[in-house]
């Protein structure tokens, strides 16, 4: 949840014009706040793609993964360190 700076909830459509001017000025394609730290948690704990896309409602698997899907640094990290055990042996 987001509130104003005196703590009070933000009206949503307040919330989502705010969102849109920000993506506007960094000349980026705004995507709903909600999906990506979701699927991205999901993507962690090696839940299966097609598995968060119907968690998330999304009718395209490539949003889900294209658009919504992060991948975190402890993440990448755990990837290039097995990478790198297995090509060792």
């Amino acid at each position: 949840m987001f509130t104003t700076r005196y703590g009070t909830p933000i009206e949503p459509r307040n919330s989502q014009r705010s969102w849109q001017t920000r993506c506007d000025r960094a000349g980026i394609r705004p995507i709903t706040v909600h999906g990506a730290p979701a699927v991205t948690l999901l993507a962690d704990l090696d839940v299966h793609p097609r598995v968060a896309m119907r968690i998330l409602r999304h009718a395209r698997f490539s949003v889900t993964m294209e658009i919504y899907t992060q991948v975190s640094s402890t993440a990448t990290r755990d990837a290039l360190k097995r990478l790198s055990d297995s090509l060792s042996h």
